[in-house]
């Protein structure tokens, strides 16, 4: 294809995504599946990978930005992103209605959810989305184009030009991404989010937009900052422009004559809000004609014109029966209060997380305490304080048990950290995850072995360790729901071929914490062997440039589990490399520096770095003018357009392939 012909085929796939996406995040009507709509986006992302140039911000392959930011830059607003009046009543409501009328005698209120999120601020130009920011303290806030820009229902090009054009909405997380994203927190020892908006605040402080990307934000815009002009004089009205240029707006937006009927709406909402997908804290009541705002006017903090009717928090008592541990399927051991079951927000609750020791020490709860809960995001039950009057004497604070209740290991808990953990590879909580570690791509690239096929494999006895993988027999997996004796021999084959990695993807492959790619390489390079490794003390491990202590604490504490040394032994049996084999021959790529970028169709980005560092390059996350090579997939990002600046060379990935086999 020329590249004429190309330009035409790229606008016209962007025409018929940006179609797609305001059907699916605005209307809720989608006319493809899934499945199709990701098709059209690879094809996009072919095209614009063969003729990068022609990639603009507005693609919707641009989602997610290039490098991490070191900082927000600074932005002011103009008007001011003012918050509105909080009332707590419906007396309080009736109140705002008087001091409205003394004003406007005839007031048409507009009422709407007020999802619990992030205020932010989208600026365009023409059809594009220039700038995003966060609400700050009114006056001046963060410049966050690059993670707003992951946000699927925010339009980074707009259905019909706007010369100049500001909308203001509200981030947030849906209650199940907050629920997945607090779980895999939790799991891993890290501080739990106390709701939604709190989590979708701490997301877009992130400086890599990559990491925004995987938590799933979601947007909903509310209101203009200035009035239109004579055309629209409504509120209503702008709502209505607002979907047709492809904004997805406030829902549930509806009109009323007084405020007994604003109440009534509010009223009804009470109850239903607990069903929605998101937060809702209250209900955001405002004049619709912009006239009668003007009329109003605004405060130095808010406008007299709006005001939000703010529900209150629904809580319960119960009381604590027992208190147990869990151990997560990375071996973080949590503590969970069992109780008397308490109907609250829509669903009976019999047990909360206490997520650490820290946790119930600083609340001082203990067994057989009464104590008050809520649903943080309406969905996770959370303990919120002892109600300690109810408290009876004798209450024997809890104590974290010293072995796994599961496997009996020896818990660890790293310095400067919260969680205890169980570090058993092998242990029965965590085998199905570790199993997926292990079989994933960078550790042994076990292709066949799923999600469902490991659960399969658990749940039937057949695999309780790593090494149990490599005893299994084609006449066994045929014996599986939906195993033919076909995928069976393959899987065995693949068993086979895994045994080929080098022992740094075996080493990444145990899943032992803080090990990743490369630092299992580095490991690797300096001591040549497991048996070497085991043997090292924390201080040689942590002088390795590269590792640091927190590696090495890790490394030891693993090594120093039985169960742990007999499984490296048997997977030696098995026949994985447990030394490094040092490479025959010259090394073509010595001195040479490289930098990937984009994604990668044929190689992973880890299989792309072992064979630069196979062949003597060195692998770099930033171009300088020192790089010699940049590899660029699709949607390279800042590095390539960095790369051209400099003049480094760029090559494609079938280019750097073509390099590596003319070297070896």
């Amino acid at each position: 294809m020329i590249k004429a012909q190309a330009r035409t085929e790229i606008r016209r796939l962007r025409a018929e995504i940006n179609e797609h996406n305001y059907r699916y995040y605005v209307l809720a009507q989608p006319v493809i599946s899934d499945y199709e709509f990701d098709q059209l986006l690879k094809q996009l992302e072919e095209l614009e990978k063969e003729f990068p140039d022609l990639v603009t911000p507005d693609s919707p392959t641009q989602r997610v930005g290039g490098e991490p930011v070191k900082e927000f830059p600074t932005v002011t607003h103009d008007p001011p992103m003012l918050s509105l009046d909080n009332t707590y009543s419906y007396d309080e409501l009736r109140e705002f209605d008087i001091r409205v009328r003394k004003v406007v005698p005839k007031p048409e209120y507009l009422v709407q959810l007020k999802v619990d999120g992030v205020a932010v601020s989208l600026r365009y130009q023409g059809f594009r989305l220039l700038r995003g920011a966060t609400r700050g303290d009114g006056v001046q806030g963060d410049d966050i184009t690059q993670n707003i820009r992951t946000i699927n229902s925010v339009p980074l090009r707009l259905r019909k030009k706007r010369k100049g054009f500001e909308v203001r909405g509200e981030v947030y997380l849906s209650r199940e991404r907050f629920a997945n994203i607090n779980k895999e927190r939790d799991e891993e020892g890290l501080p739990v989010f106390a709701n939604p908006r709190n989590a979708a605040a701490g997301t877009l402080k992130l400086l890599d937009s990559r990491m925004v990307r995987k938590r799933g934000l979601d947007c909903f815009i509310h209101t203009i900052p200035r009035p239109p002009g004579r055309k629209l004089g409504t509120d209503s009205k702008v709502l209505e422009l607002l979907t047709e240029i492809g904004f997805r707006i406030m829902p549930e937006s509806k009109l009323f004559p007084d405020i007994e009927a604003v109440i009534d709406y509010c009223g009804k909402w009470a109850a239903r809000k607990a069903g929605l997908p998101y937060d809702v804290d209250g209900m955001v009541v405002k004049l619709n004609r912009y006239s009668d705002r003007e009329e109003l006017g605004m405060t130095e903090k808010s406008p007299r014109w709006a005001a939000a009717y703010k529900y209150p928090p629904e809580q319960a008592e119960t009381k604590i029966r027992r208190i147990f541990v869990n151990v997560g399927r990375f071996g973080t051991v949590t503590p969970v209060a069992e109780m008397d079951p308490v109907f609250i927000s829509g669903t009976t609750v019999t047990h909360a997380t206490l997520h650490n020791m820290d946790e119930i020490e600083r609340k001082d709860i203990r067994p057989k305490d009464t104590v008050v809960i809520h649903k943080a995001g309406e969905i996770i039950p959370q303990i919120i304080k002892v109600v300690r009057k109810k408290r009876k004497k004798g209450t024997r604070r809890f104590k974290m048990p010293d072995k796994c209740p599961v496997c009996g290991t020896k818990l660890f808990r790293e310095a400067d950290e919260v969680a205890w953990r169980c570090v058993n590879a092998s242990c029965p909580a965590q085998i199905t995850a570790r199993l997926l570690h292990f079989s994933g791509r960078g550790a042994l690239d076990i292709e066949g072995l799923g999600w469902k096929l490991v659960e399969q494999l658990v749940a039937e006895g057949l695999v309780k360790d790593f090494a149990d993988l490599y005893s299994l027999t084609v006449e066994q997996l045929v014996e599986l729901e939906r195993m033919g004796r076909k995928s069976a021999e393959n899987l065995v084959a693949n068993l086979e071929k895994s045994k080929e990695r080098s022992f740094a993807r075996v080493l990444y492959g145990l899943g032992i914490r803080h090990i990743g790619v490369h630092a299992a390489r580095l490991l690797v390079r300096q001591f040549g062997s497991i048996d070497r490794l085991r043997q090292a003390n924390s201080d040689e491990i942590a002088s390795i440039p590269g590792i640091g202590p927190t590696v090495a604490e890790s490394l030891v504490h693993f090594f120093q589990d039985k169960e742990n040394v007999q499984l490296a032994e048997r997977l030696r049996k098995a026949g994985l490399s447990m030394v490094e084999e040092k490479a025959i021959g010259p090394k073509p790529l010595a001195g040479k520096k490289f930098v990937l970028t984009g994604v990668l169709d044929r190689l992973t980005r880890e299989q792309a770095t072992e064979l630069i560092v196979t062949l003597g390059g060195n692998v770099s996350s930033s171009v300088s003018r020192k790089t010699d090579y940049v590899v660029a997939g699709s949607s390279p990002g800042s590095k390539y357009n960095k790369a051209k600046a400099l003049g480094v060379t760029i090559v494609s990935e079938q280019e750097f392939v073509r390099l590596t086999r003319r070297r070896q």
